[in-house]
């Protein structure tokens, strides 16, 4: 194994309490009130038009969504890593793989503009070698583009690689990438998901797993 490539939102780092705040921030604004912690956990990974759609209603198209998802970003953005945090054990996983001279990266659907001052609040975490944003590449994830690129960066073929994620979409693009994949279940899964039909080489509980899993199978 020549790499390690991790999802950012719900994989990497525990994103969600920003979204929370937020989210029912904006909700205040506009009267209505604020939803539970674990809803809104469950849509993180699904991006910010999902969350828009969870907190208002509204679908991409309706007159007011356009609104009321640049107002959720610019709330985001004033709020970046407020209360978001490394998930338990990801701190000591990289400084295993740093160890071990084996590179670190990230392939995310998260825009390069909240990527980048994310990350920069975590510049104690061994350097990432590749961070790959949907700025970089013409598809997102499914696709597998973002992650082949990513790949290309670290000078490593997919099949060297490994892709950790929290949401199907995640697997899929790793998949189709040509590398194994495993599957996060501590990350943002919705309550009517079930990552074990997922189709993920490996399926974890959490971080503390991933390691021994990769020392049995790829090292």
């Amino acid at each position: 194994m020549k790499a390690v490539l991790f999802d950012l939102d719900g994989t990497l780092l525990d994103t969600a309490p920003d979204f929370i705040v937020v989210l029912n921030q904006l909700r205040h604004q506009e009267q209505l009130p604020p939803l539970p912690d674990q809803v809104i956990r469950g849509t993180v990974s699904s991006g910010s038009r999902a969350l828009v759609t969870l907190g208002f209603g509204k679908q991409e198209g309706d007159p007011e969504f356009a609104s009321l998802l640049q107002r959720l970003l610019d709330l985001y953005l004033a709020h970046l890593a407020e209360q978001t945090t490394p998930f338990p054990g990801i701190e000591p996983l990289l400084d295993t793989l740093a160890q071990n001279e084996i590179p670190w990266g990230i392939v995310t659907n998260k825009p390069e503009a909240f990527t980048v001052p994310l990350m920069r609040a975590f510049e104690y975490l061994p350097p990432a070698s590749a961070v790959i944003c949907p700025d970089h590449v013409s598809k997102s994830k499914p696709d597998p583009e973002a992650i082949l690129l990513a790949c290309s960066k670290i000078g490593c073929t997919p099949a060297d690689a490994v892709y950790i994620g929290d949401h199907q979409r995640d697997i899929i693009a790793g998949q189709r990438a040509g590398m194994p994949t495993i599957a996060c279940a501590y990350g943002y899964i919705d309550a009517s998901d079930d990552p074990a039909n997922w189709g993920a080489d490996h399926l974890v509980s959490s971080v503390d797993e991933i390691w021994p899993l990769l020392q049995q199978h790829y090292i």
